[in-house]
C-alpha cells in the first residue's frame, strides 16, 4: 500500500470507493488489498477471515469491479440521477455469487447463529462488499455523501454535520487551512 493511510470508518462502501484518491490506487495488490481488510476487520463477519487468507489477482479484480460499479451508481444517486443497470446488475450478481448463510454452532451454552458466505475468498469479499455498497444505495442518506472540498482530493465522505467539508479534517482540511494562511500572509 503507498504511504498514503487509507480514509476509514466512513460507510464501508465509500471506504471502498476511497481507495481509489487522486493519487493513485490503494489496492494495487493482493497485499494492499489484505492490509486494507485488516483496517475494516470489524466491519464484516468474515473480514479477519479474509484478510489471512491468500488473496489473489483474481480476488483483487472481483473486488475493483465491485469498487467501480459501486462508485459509478453512487455518483448517480447522491447527484438524485438513475445509476446505471449495468453496475445495479454486477452489484446483485456479486451478491449472489457468494451466497450468505445462518450457520449454526453451539457455543457450550447456547446456539450461535453467524452470517457466512459461501465460495471462493473473493467472492465471499466482492459479495460482501456488494452488500454494503447495496446498504448504502438503498439508504435515504445517499443523497447527502460529498465529495472532499479540497482541490486536490476526489475522496467521498457522509458527513454526520451539515458543516463538514472535508474527507478528513487532519488531513485535507488542515492542508486548506495552511494554504489560505499561506496565502493570506505570503510577502508581496
Amino acid at each position: 500500500m503507498s504511504d498514503l493511510v487509507p480514509l476509514t470508518g466512513e460507510p464501508l462502501a465509500l471506504d471502498l470507493i476511497n481507495t481509489r484518491p487522486a493519487t493513485g490506487d490503494l489496492l494495487a495488490t493482493p497485499d494492499d488489498l489484505r492490509a486494507w481488510l485488516g483496517l475494516q476487520a470489524d466491519r464484516f463477519p468474515e473480514a479477519r477471515e479474509l484478510a489471512a487468507a491468500e488473496l489473489t489477482a483474481a480476488d483483487l479484480a472481483a473486488v475493483h469491479a465491485v469498487r467501480e460499479h459501486t462508485a459509478r451508481a453512487v455518483e448517480h444517486t447522491r447527484n438524485a440521477t438513475p445509476p446505471p443497470a449495468e453496475d445495479l446488475k454486477h452489484l446483485n450478481q456479486a451478491q449472489l455469487d457468494a451466497p450468505a448463510i445462518s450457520e449454526l454452532a453451539w457455543n457450550g451454552e447456547a446456539v450461535t447463529a453467524t452470517l457466512r458466505r459461501t465460495g471462493s475468498p473473493g467472492a465471499r469479499l466482492a459479495a460482501w462488499l456488494a452488500e454494503a455498497a447495496a446498504g448504502l444505495l438503498a439508504d435515504p442518506a445517499v443523497t447527502r455523501v460529498r465529495q472532499c472540498e479540497a482541490h486536490d482530493c476526489v475522496l467521498l465522505f457522509l458527513p454526520a454535520h451539515p458543516r463538514r467539508r472535508w474527507c478528513s479534517a487532519a488531513r485535507c482540511g488542515n492542508r486548506t487551512r495552511v494554504a489560505r494562511h499561506y496565502q493570506r500572509h505570503k510577502p508581496a
